[in-house]
């Protein structure tokens, strides 16, 4: 099925001031201000993010739940569920995997821990065994085992995604099974759904409150002079994160006939949004609604989105196999290619368990050195410092990740034309506190 180019109605000129992406920018500029030159303020806000970041959070379970519910109980065709979670799978596999490489390389190449000499035992120890205590949950058949929850709503009382996943697939598989009595279950999730989607938009209107607090608080927590020792590991991370966007994933995106610059323009609100909260979950809710409004079909938007951020965590793949190398290297701890390949194959998996775990590019790191005992654990109290800020770029590279499979999957499955796919990206959508395109579309079929 192909979609055609969405309809917009003019509305008048909206004044810059009262564009939301505007007010976050200058909301994060204002953040950096006050923590660099009012550290001890600057921390004081530190509720506003907290408090922004929990509202979003207590939307995501809900949201994820009726739209893969919708997604996959609407789709009568089952082959075609299949294989959109074929091609799914197999796309964040691949790319998953050219982002940890990508790391490994950089890392070894630029080798930017050389010259630290740092001596382990100098360091809290009690940093580390926190965290690898936290990363226990992280092995193979616990992991598992936790995707079940205790209780049917104890998924959307935790806000464990891959629970949530869970139980919305089951919920979705026995809808379909009800033949006649599903599609006026389905019309109701609709309206739900629209609910939520209106919450979001109530909610969304105080990030720039949300990024003050968080950027003032970071800033003023950790000031710019504690990053100097640590700097080369950072340009090199964001470096890196910026390269594999613009060369890996606009590569795909320019065989799947987009343009990566103009899709980054194109998800601006949901990219300040995560670089100020540092947590590509509060642009949840809203990547779903782009994609829609983009003309990806509910059901793809409804398996890719929800999954790629437990499966597809593109920015913390780069972070991991580049901080893992980089604490050798300031350790002096030698790492031959047989370490460093069983470093990658326990980062592919560790990485899967990122989204249900607080603290998770560090708690993942953790697992994965744990599993590679020749790098001290300790060594991970020398990341403390930076974590917020790499967890900002970290986050962001996730979040275009995530949105970049949508689209190339619905390409895949021939959902949306190059055409249609470029006008969106040049002139978007406005989002207004409307139905879901499937609220919409159904209400008019039954009406």
């Amino acid at each position: 099925m192909s979609h055609t180019v969405l309809k917009r109605n003019p509305a008048p000129r909206q004044a810059w001031y009262g564009i939301l992406y505007v007010q976050v920018l200058i909301a994060v500029a204002l953040g950096i201000v006050i923590g660099w030159l009012f550290p001890d303020f600057g921390k004081s806000l530190k509720p506003l993010g907290d408090g922004f970041i929990k509202l979003i959070k207590l939307i995501i379970a809900p949201i994820i739940f009726c739209t893969v519910v919708h997604g996959i109980a609407s789709m009568r065709d089952l082959k075609k569920l299949g294989r959109i979670g074929v091609k799914t799978v197999v796309y964040f596999e691949i790319v998953s995997t050219i982002a940890l490489v990508i790391g490994l390389v950089v890392v070894n190449s630029l080798r930017p821990g050389a010259g630290f000499n740092i001596d382990p035992k100098t360091l809290d120890p009690s940093v580390g065994q926190a965290y690898a205590t936290n990363a226990h949950g992280l092995h193979t058949v616990e992991f598992l085992l936790n995707i079940i929850p205790s209780t049917f709503f104890g998924a959307f009382a935790t806000g464990d995604l891959l629970q949530v996943l869970f139980v919305a697939a089951l919920t979705a598989a026995a809808i379909s099974f009800m033949g006649p009595h599903g599609p006026p279950l389905l019309r109701g999730i609709e309206y739900v759904t629209r609910v939520f989607f209106g919450i979001m938009h109530i909610i969304v209107r105080a990030a720039p409150l949300g990024a003050l607090g968080a950027m003032g608080f970071t800033v003023g927590s950790y000031g710019f002079g504690a990053l100097k020792h640590l700097l080369a590991l950072m340009v090199s991370f964001y470096v890196t994160a910026g390269l594999f966007v613009l060369i890996v994933l606009g590569t795909i995106a320019w065989y799947n006939g987009f343009s990566i610059i103009r899709y980054l323009g194109y998800i601006k609100e949901e990219l300040l949004l995560t670089i100020g909260t540092s947590s590509s979950e509060t642009a949840l809710p809203g990547m779903i609604e782009k994609m829609r409004r983009l003309g990806c079909a509910d059901a793809t938007v409804g398996l890719v989105i929800p999954t790629g951020y437990s499966f597809n965590l593109d920015g913390t793949n780069i972070y991991m196999t580049m901080a893992a190398v980089f604490l050798a290297q300031a350790t002096n701890t030698p790492l031959d290619l047989s370490h460093q390949i069983t470093l990658l194959l326990v980062a592919m998996i560790s990485s899967k368990g990122a989204s249900g775990v607080t603290g998770a590019g560090f708690v993942t790191l953790a697992a994965t050195l744990a599993v590679v005992p020749s790098v001290p654990i300790e060594s991970l109290a020398l990341l403390v410092g930076i974590d917020r800020f790499m967890s900002e770029c970290r986050a962001v590279t996730n979040l275009i990740g995530n949105g970049v499979a949508t689209v190339v999957i619905s390409r895949w499955e021939k959902e949306l034309t190059r055409e249609t796919l470029r006008a969106n990206l040049g002139h978007p959508p406005a989002v207004e506190a409307a139905a879901p395109p499937a609220v919409e579309a159904a209400a008019n079929e039954n009406d």
